[in-house]
């Protein structure tokens, strides 16, 4: 009973450490020919992650750039679907990421990023200072744990894969939608072309009046 509730326990903060180490995650839209910035202060010597992705709109793609302090660029891509960004600051102040949409005229964005600051928390308290291997029912719940961290990982990819073929599945739907509109106007329009074509063709043609007098 004593070893089932150590075991419980362990398992629950495996857990509760995989849920708390989730970051920020946010969802924003991107309107055309704009650009949308974040602001996050960090202490030196912190790492930090950036995974980003496009979900909907146009090409699927946007511009990416980070900032330090100084204003000096760290990371800068173009035209991107999807990437990650990893790095540890070297000086301390606000950094600035942003996501541009300037190239594109009409087509607005749905965009989805995760912001990691730090490295995860180590599960067990002297998991970094031990000098001892681990027991089994401490390698069980650092695996419980590693697979949590694998689960959520995996769900956030397929909850961005099923929103990306959610959003093109309904704009191919949209395209099917007006082109069957289309098509029944050209229909329509073709049909009385032909009616009134044909009606002409039966239609008893007046002789003109007006003979030569005698």
């Amino acid at each position: 009973g004593a070893v089932r509730g150590a075991l419980r326990a362990l398992c629950l903060a495996a857990l509760l450490g995989a849920l708390r180490a989730g970051g920020v995650e946010l969802t924003l839209e991107l309107p055309d020919s704009a650009q949308r910035c974040f602001h996050q202060e960090l202490e030196s010597g912190t790492k930090f992650t950036l995974d980003y992705q496009v979900i909907s709109g146009g090409h699927y793609d946007v511009d990416c750039y980070v900032e330090d302090p100084n204003g000096k660029t760290i990371y800068q891509e173009t035209k991107k679907q999807y990437d990650s960004f990893s790095h540890h600051t070297e000086v301390k102040g606000v950094y600035t990421f942003c996501f541009g949409n300037e190239f594109s005229t009409f087509s607005h964005k749905i965009v989805y990023f995760d912001f990691q600051v730090g490295d995860e928390p180590p599960i067990l308290p002297d998991m970094n200072n031990r000098v001892t291997a681990l027991t089994q029912l401490e390698s069980a719940c650092v695996t419980i744990h590693e697979m949590l961290n694998a689960v959520i990982d995996s769900q956030t990819h397929y909850r961005l894969r099923e929103a990306q073929d959610r959003s093109r599945a309904e704009e191919l739907n949209g395209r099917v939608s007006y082109w069957s509109v289309g098509e029944t106007l050209i229909l329509f329009v073709v049909s009385i072309g032909q009616v009134m074509l044909l009606k002409s063709f039966f239609t008893e043609k007046r002789p003109s009046s007006g003979g030569a007098g005698t």
